[in-house]
């Protein structure tokens, strides 16, 4: 059907220089719905529209070429019978205007070469939209960075502040800054060890307040969460390949395929008793990845 309407197109064709802007004009409706294909996709995509555009864009290629083989291209079989090779002087003259009129055509065919060119080129370049699509948004500081900040209030999964008395020694809660409730990068395990300030490593005096101790709750191996506290031990564990974390000592790892401790988050409480990040995590979260170890 669709060699129908092209042969149809074809024949009403005009001939000659018209047959020359007729190619042109088709390889140019392809090139502006090529790019209009592009941006409608880009923008979330159409069905009906994207249809129609990629309609466009192959019919006038379709066409063109077409066009281009059957009025532009000499049409063959020729045959010339072999005369003398002598020429008089007007011939000569004649063979020089020949001449000169096909470098103006093969001008004007470079042109249209040029518009098939990019034709084709445009719409093999849109085929790699959905591709990088696919790929999802840049990390940016992603990778090394997390919604925590300075002074950022900690709630619990319900949205409720936590306080002094939130935990009783050997509680656990999972928390997140007061803006970012759910957050998967955000989530952090909160275990109250002790009634008195808490020291994991030396530097991080003040990171315990009142046997409070904050980690990241993705695993430093594949990134699962670490959401299982054994209180007799006081470690934690990750159950999807049985890592183990010592909470007394920084979530420093005692067992399984971790390669590093749980970072840990500095907290503190304010005068009103609600407990806050000192500030963000000090290190990259989660498990290791191309520029780090």
């Amino acid at each position: 059907m669709t060699q129908l309407h092209e042969s149809a197109a074809v024949d009403a064709a005009p001939k000659g220089k018209g047959a020359e802007v007729f190619v042109g004009i088709c390889f140019l409706l392809s090139v502006l719905a090529t790019i209009g294909l592009a941006v409608t996709y880009w923008v979330g995509g159409q069905p009906q529209v994207e249809g129609i555009l990629l309609f466009v864009t192959l019919g006038g290629i379709g066409i063109g070429m077409v066009a281009w083989g059957k009025y532009l291209v000499p049409q063959g079989p020729f045959v010339q019978e072999r005369e003398v090779l002598k020429s008089e002087i007007v011939e000569r003259q004649a063979m020089l205007a020949s001449l000169d009129r096909g470098q103006k055509q093969l001008g004007r065919r470079s042109f249209l070469g040029k518009m098939l060119g990019a034709s084709i080129g445009l719409f093999g370049a849109i085929n790699l939209f959905p591709f990088l699509r696919s790929l999802g948004p840049v990390p940016k500081k992603a990778l090394t960075t997390t919604p925590w900040k300075k002074d950022a209030l900690i709630v619990g999964p319900d949205g409720r502040v936590v306080t002094t008395s939130t935990l009783e020694v050997g509680g656990v809660l999972t928390v997140f800054p007061s803006y970012d409730v759910g957050g998967a990068i955000s989530q952090t395990i909160l275990v109250r060890v002790a009634n008195e300030n808490w020291t994991t490593r030396p530097g991080r005096e003040t990171w315990g307040p009142q046997g409070y101790l904050a980690f990241s709750k993705i695993c430093t191996h594949a990134g699962c969460p670490v959401g299982l506290y054994q209180e007799l031990t006081q470690q934690l564990l990750c159950p999807c390949h049985q890592s183990l974390f010592d909470v007394l000592t920084g979530a420093t790892q005692v067992f399984g395929p971790a390669p590093r401790p749980l970072p840990q988050l500095p907290i503190y409480f304010d005068a009103n008793g609600n407990l806050r990040a000192q500030s963000g995590y000090l290190e990259p979260v989660g498990p290791g990845y191309w520029e780090r170890g």
